[in-house]
């Protein structure tokens, strides 16, 4: 009787690659079509990668930019600082913080976000949003007395801690496919390990390949945001998705 992996093998050859049109059971176009397949799925493990990684960012950045502002609304809350002073060092603190939490997103994910928000917003543009908000379409900050400033002022700083409903629940979503995707990847992966002859030497290509697919998902999304420019989330995740099949079916070939 057959080892059990050798009759799983059989199994597959059967019902995965004989049954496709115009192919044979050759070892040789079965490999090929394995290889093709494990570039394939580490190029999609290495996006959800990135879509989990991102959401993380997400949510530290929210976190950092929340504690801020309750910081800077406790110390005008207090009198140690006027809320003309806090609206100013809230608007600068969420900048910074923006700009340094994207430095940590995928280059998809930096896109996508710059895309979204170019810049921070200035401190003109703070004031009459929040002006007209509070007091009326068509009000100029200028036009408001000191008590009504003073309220335009908190406004800022209390908006500072919020973050975007709407970003945060299509990262939410993301970030669980995310996830899904990467346990089904690595399910696939231990199986392909189980029923191969060389399990070690399929462990390591099974490592090898999803690695190469995450390098050169980023590399390639890199590579595609400085060729299209800032804010252009389309041309990235090609980049994304061609730099990471591409470092997967090569490295994949050494096998």
């Amino acid at each position: 009787m057959k080892p059990i992996h050798q009759q799983v093998e059989n199994l597959c050859d059967r019902t995965l690659w004989c049954a496709l049109p115009f192919t044979s059971c050759e070892r040789g176009e079965r490999d090929a079509f394995d290889s093709a397949i494990a570039a394939l799925r580490a190029d999609f493990t290495a996006m959800a990668a990135m879509t989990v990684n991102d959401a993380h960012v997400r949510r530290l950045y929210q976190q950092e930019v929340t504690r801020l502002a309750r910081a800077l609304e406790q110390e005008a809350i207090a009198g140690r600082i006027s809320w003309h002073t806090a609206a100013q060092r809230a608007q600068t603190l969420r900048n910074d913080v923006m700009s340094l939490m994207r430095g940590r997103t995928s280059p998809v994910g930096r896109a996508l976000a710059e895309y979204m928000k170019r810049d921070g917003l200035t401190r003109e543009t703070l004031l009459a949003r929040y002006s007209e908000r509070l007091f009326g379409r068509g009000v100029p900050f200028t036009s408001l007395d000191a008590s009504q400033q003073a309220r335009v002022h908190a406004e800022i700083v209390a908006a500072a801690g919020r973050a975007n409903p709407q970003v945060n629940a299509m990262l939410a979503r993301w970030s669980q496919i995310g996830r899904g995707v990467i346990v089904v990847s690595l399910a696939v992966s231990v199986y392909a390990v189980v029923v191969d002859e060389d399990p070690g030497r399929a462990a390591l290509r099974e490592g090898v390949v999803l690695g190469a697919g995450i390098g050169g998902g980023v590399a390639g999304g890199a590579a595609a945001g400085l060729l299209c420019g800032p804010g252009a989330p389309l041309c990235v995740t090609v980049g994304a998705f061609v730099g990471g099949a591409l470092a997967a079916f090569g490295v994949g070939a050494m096998f």
